[in-house]
């Protein structure tokens, strides 16, 4: 009589990085800094800018801690999908989707990112500068 063959161990799911413990997007998410939150599922958090640059001005960011969107190979794929679908909700409920918004992801020092947490700005809610990528004529 023949063994029935066991099933595969599932795959190790890999172990996230640890977050720097000065990180104010996971304490954001710890619930031990403040924010003004929008939305929050398992996977992500939105909430208001402190320094709006713009009428509606959020940021979306992944619970889990990776530094950039160079980063996003090491979250979970619900993750990657969750952070996208949460930038139009939160423009939709903003009432900012029909009239057009934009999403920003800054990644590394020279795109002027400033926290290393990855995140994703979300802008809207009047007319925004067509050209979002030239530099000021002081920076040139």
């Amino acid at each position: 009589m023949a063994e029935t063959p066991k099933p595969a161990a599932p795959a190790p799911t890999p172990t996230p990085a640890p977050a720097p413990a000065a990180c104010v997007f996971c304490k954001i998410v710890a619930g031990t800094a403040p924010s003004r939150k929008v939305y929050e599922d398992k996977y992500v958090l939105a909430f208001w800018d402190i320094r709006p640059r713009a009428k509606v001005h959020l940021l979306v960011i992944p619970k889990q801690h990776v530094a950039s969107l160079k980063e996003l190979d090491e979250l979970p794929v619900e993750t990657r999908a969750a952070l996208l679908s949460a930038c139009v909700k939160v423009a939709r409920d903003q009432g900012i989707l029909d009239e057009g918004f934009r999403v920003i992801s800054n990644a590394g020092k020279d795109a002027s990112q400033s926290v290393f947490h990855l995140h994703f700005h979300v802008v809207g809610g009047e007319k925004l500068r067509e050209d979002a990528i030239t530099k000021d004529p002081a920076e040139r």
